[in-house]
């Protein structure tokens, strides 16, 4: 019994000390794009109040993590806090504010799959941040052009312009659905 303990206190040892700084740093970064969207998401009331320290400790689970559904929890939460602002408090729906949360919450979706492929004692090389980053820089560019001709569409029209956007919005989630699930079939 003794034995066993002290192997695994000393494999936990050598866990630590062949961790290196690019995972540590990577898992650091998610937390904080996730904290950055709750800051923009919710009313400042509500961030800075007694919601703070739980919204602090959802930030936090997708770094600590990442390969389970602390992610998915946490962009629900702050697509929640951005219903809550702008529905509860009245808070003025703002393109920067939108496409910076939405920016935030893929960001933190799209670190937290690179942190769960990552092991933590992995050197990355300079090739795969650049891949990795122009892969999201492509995405989160098309998305935001896609949001504001939505946007300028919905807007154009008469009656409910943020039910057409809403629409044409889920349209379009339900097609990428799609596609992605015909691509996982083919492998």
């Amino acid at each position: 019994m003794i034995t066993a303990i002290r192997d695994r206190v000393a494999a936990v040892r050598t866990g630590f000390t062949r961790v290196t700084l690019a995972p540590v740093l990577l898992r650091g970064v998610v937390a904080v794009t996730a904290l950055l969207a709750f800051g923009l998401a919710y009313p400042a009331e509500v961030f800075l109040g007694r919601a703070g320290p739980a919204l602090l400790a959802v930030a936090l689970l997708p770094a600590l993590a990442p390969r389970g559904h602390a992610p998915t929890v946490t962009i629900l939460v702050g697509i929640g806090g951005w219903a809550l602002a702008t529905t509860g408090y009245g808070t003025p729906v703002q393109l920067w504010r939108l496409l910076a949360v939405g920016a935030l919450l893929y960001l933190t979706h799209s670190l937290a799959a690179l942190a769960a492929a990552v092991p933590y004692d992995v050197v990355l090389a300079p090739e795969v941040v650049v891949r990795w980053s122009t892969r999201v820089a492509a995405v989160l560019l098309a998305s935001a052009v896609l949001v504001v001709l939505l946007i300028t569409a919905a807007g154009r029209t008469a009656g409910q312009p943020f039910l057409l956007a809403v629409l044409a919005g889920l349209v379009v989630a339900v097609g990428a659905v799609a596609l992605l699930a015909t691509l996982g079939r083919r492998r």
